[in-house]
């Protein structure tokens, strides 16, 4: 037998193991979540994001090769019509394994593994100012014009907003001078 690639064998022989792990990617799209253990919810992992990426291709040969291994034609249907549209823009990662704790059985680390269909929030490009690779000899920097306009635009936004919190804080100043010289009129003179 040869030696397995992506940690030891689930079940018996390679037969035994592609068949769990069929199934257990069936379970997962039909229900979108299963609990498993944390070892075979590794395994998982990369043969459901292997069919999640055919059901992305969407075309007939794709389908046939995932129904080789899915063997319920409604779950390959709810995959390719359903999961693909909502992971179409993500370019990877459509499962999440999240660890439950230990089995209370026989103490065995629990684990479970979920699609990701929510929508792919990119995350925002950062202002950071590129130098050239040569910073010894004074190299020049380059940067993006819309991003130094970004800037601008937010330091004016922050000056404004310091402008506003100093006069804020002199009114408010004003306010208790004014109560205070007004405490010390009315209050009677100790002398």
């Amino acid at each position: 037998m040869p030696t397995p690639t992506k940690g030891p064998r689930l079940g018996g022989g390679p037969a035994h193991e592609r068949l769990m792990l069929n199934n257990m990617a069936t379970s997962l799209f039909k229900h979108k979540r299963i609990v498993t253990t944390e070892t075979k919810a590794k395994r998982l992992r990369p043969v459901a994001e292997r069919f999640v990426t055919f059901a992305k291709r969407g075309d007939l040969h794709a389908r046939r090769r995932v129904m080789q291994s899915i063997l319920d034609k409604g779950v390959v249907h709810e995959l390719f019509a359903e999961i693909a549209p909502l992971v179409q823009e993500r370019q990877g990662g459509y499962t999440r394994i999240t660890k439950l704790g230990f089995r209370k059985g026989d103490n065995a680390p629990m684990a479970v593994i979920e699609l990701v269909l929510e929508p792919v929030n990119p995350k925002p490009k950062t202002n950071k100012v590129r130098l050239t690779n040569n910073i010894a000899t004074g190299a020049a920097v380059v940067a993006a014009p819309e991003l130094v306009e970004e800037v601008l635009a937010e330091d004016s936004v922050a000056v404004q907003a310091e402008d506003v919190v100093a006069v804020e804080s002199a009114e408010t100043e004003a306010t208790e001078a004014v109560a205070e010289a007004a405490a010390e009129e009315a209050a009677p003179k100790a002398e």
